[in-house]
């Protein structure tokens, strides 16, 4: 399994904004409201994620007291944090194309208006999750040298 590759989120957020920016034109007035909170469940996620990073970054290391890392926890940590980093990815193009097409509405939009504070904690939400979800994958890489060379 190879490392997440920042060109690969960069496509699928680009593509996650036109996507949405094309919906939100043709079918804004029949969606609901965005409440203010929609993206907190991303914030929670990332939080996990940025814990069990500092933990998994223990046992690889092997700081005293850390115990020893299952190799299949390793490799569903690392599962978890590249999925987490597609699916904050996307969710965050989803908003972005969102404020794309309510920002400029929000002046003669009374909805539009009232949408924009739950899309940005949207936003912001997914793009936490992202750096958690880079995070974690970062910290379950295995050192380059696990015993350096002792001076003699």
């Amino acid at each position: 399994m190879s490392t997440t590759r920042p060109g690969d989120l960069v496509l699928l957020w680009v593509v996650a904004v036109a996507g949405t920016w094309l919906l939100a034109r043709g079918f804004y007035g029949s969606l609901p409201p965005v409440p203010l909170l929609a993206g907190v469940s991303l914030l929670l996620l990332a939080v996990v994620e940025v814990g069990l990073a500092v933990v998994l970054r223990g046992r690889i290391e092997r700081r005293p007291g850390a115990r020893l890392l299952d190799p299949i926890m390793a490799a569903r940590s690392v599962a978890l944090a590249k999925a987490s980093s597609v699916a904050g990815t996307v969710v965050a193009g989803v908003w972005t194309g969102a404020l794309v097409y309510l920002l400029p509405r929000r002046a003669q939009l009374a909805a539009a208006a009232q949408d924009v504070p739950g899309a940005v904690v949207g936003l912001v939400c997914a793009l936490l999750l992202v750096v958690a979800a880079l995070g974690l994958e970062h910290a379950c890489r295995t050192p380059d040298d696990p015993d350096p060379p002792r001076p003699e």
